[in-house]
This record gives structure tokens, sequence and C-alpha cells, in this order.
């Protein structure tokens, strides 16, 4: 006899306690807990893949979204049940955070294809300009910087640039390492943005590092000092001539 949708569902939101329960975020991070968000994730390559696995692992509910439904309906399948698959305008809506994990040139389009399901909302850019690849746009993000371009790209967001310093084969290798753990620079003009977007990365396995405002994002992109430095939240802030930080790295508050 096949079960009823009402304990369907109980069953659901049980394996889903679990997750939680189960997690790294659960297990190993004490204090610096973040209230599980719902992601809305764009793209689901090797970017939306690395990051949504860190995420449901941590207790977080992800929505992958692409161009076509293949992808993200394996990823939903691989990280069920905390993970679903829907379209990029339906990631948006579903999301407490967007993140762009696309390439640069797609964003312009995007920007029109989400539309208003963007508004008042945390956008977490983890792209990266090549104009090799995204042409004009590009060009545009590496003259005044990625952060400035993007933010102008979706006016009615708090758009905060983080994640996109380094390749996700690193990330995936060097998250929940041992201390000193991999430091990840953030930039935002949204005080409340970036505390979200710093809660996501502790809850990743990694030490967020915020550096400033949008306008000092091109330190971090292709080009700029901390891309790919592959190293510690204090050896970042020493490349990036930050004051050190006043308290102690989560990773060292078990």
């Amino acid at each position: 006899m096949s079960s009823s949708p009402l304990t369907r569902r109980m069953a659901l939101g049980t394996l889903a306690g679990i997750a939680t329960l189960l997690s790294p975020l659960a297990r190993v991070r004490r204090g610096h807990a973040t209230a599980p968000m719902r992601i809305g994730m764009i793209g689901s390559g090797h970017v939306g893949e690395t990051l949504g696995r860190l995420w449901t692992h941590a207790g977080h509910q992800v929505m992958f979204s692409a161009r076509g439904m293949d992808a993200p309906k394996r990823l939903a399948r691989k990280m069920f049940p905390l993970a679903r698959a829907g379209t990029p305008a339906d990631s948006a809506l579903f999301g407490d955070v967007i993140v762009l994990a696309v390439p640069y040139g797609a964003l312009p389009q995007l920007a029109q294809t989400l539309g208003r399901n963007t508004e008042d909302k945390v956008i977490l850019d983890a792209t990266n300009p090549y104009s090799w690849r995204d042409g004009g746009i590009a060009r545009l993000a590496m003259q005044q910087g990625a952060g400035i371009t993007t933010r102008d790209l979706f006016p009615n967001s708090a758009v905060v640039r983080g994640l996109n310093s380094e390749d996700m084969t690193t990330i995936a290798a060097q998250a929940w390492r041992r201390p000193p753990r991999l430091g990840i620079p953030l930039a935002g003009d949204s005080r409340a943005a970036l505390e979200t977007v710093q809660g996501l990365i502790w809850d990743a396995g990694m030490d967020p590092v915020i550096v400033g405002p949008l306008t000092i994002a091109r330190e971090f992109q292709p080009g700029g000092p901390a891309f790919e430095a592959a190293t510690t939240a204090a050896h970042l802030r020493e490349i990036l001539n930050l004051p050190a930080a006043t308290q102690p790295d989560a990773s060292r508050n078990g």
C-alpha cells in the first residue's frame, strides 16, 4: 500500500531534521551557527555543485537551476532531501540568498530574466569576468571592478562579492581542513548582507575576511593581489593591508 501525501511529507521532514543534526555545522560549529537558510543557486556546474554540497551538509536548503533541467535535477537527487531543482526564476524567488554561479557574460541577460525576483535580496556573486570568454561586460568589470558592475546590473539587491577568489577544486579540498582554515575575502556595501554571507562561509568550513565595500572587490578578482591566494584569513589580511582580527577566527572557537 502506498503512503499518503501527509506521511511522505512527515518522512521528508524527519530526514531533513536528521541531516541537520548530523551536519558538520551541528557537530563542529558552536557559537557561529546560522539559522537554516534557503539558497537559490543560479548555475549547476562545478561552482554550484561544490557550494551546494557544502551548504546542504550544513543544513541549508538549496534550489539548483540552470538553462536546462537535467543538471539541477541530478544535483537535487544527489543532495536529497535538502536540495531541489527549478528554473533560474524559481531559484531566485526561493532563495533568502541568491548565488550567481554562471559565466560572468551571462549576468546582463540573467538580470533581465530574474527581474523582480531578486529585489531586496542578498546576491552572492561568485563569478569572475574574463574578456576572452565574457566579452564587453567582462572588459567593463575589469576596468571598474566586478563588484560595481554586478551591483549596477542588480541595483535593487544587496550584492556581496565572495567565493570567486578560489578555484572550486581548492575549496572542495580545503573546506573543513584543520585550523588555520582557508580564508575567503568578501566585499559588499550592506553590512547586513555581509553578515549573512559571513555566516554561510563559516558554515561551509572556511574563515570569512570582510575586505570592505564593493569598490574594493577588485582586490580579489582576476589580476588582484588576493586572487587565488589560497591562504589563511590572517595572511589574507596581510596581503590586503587590513588590520588584524580583533577576535579569534571561527575555526579556533571549536
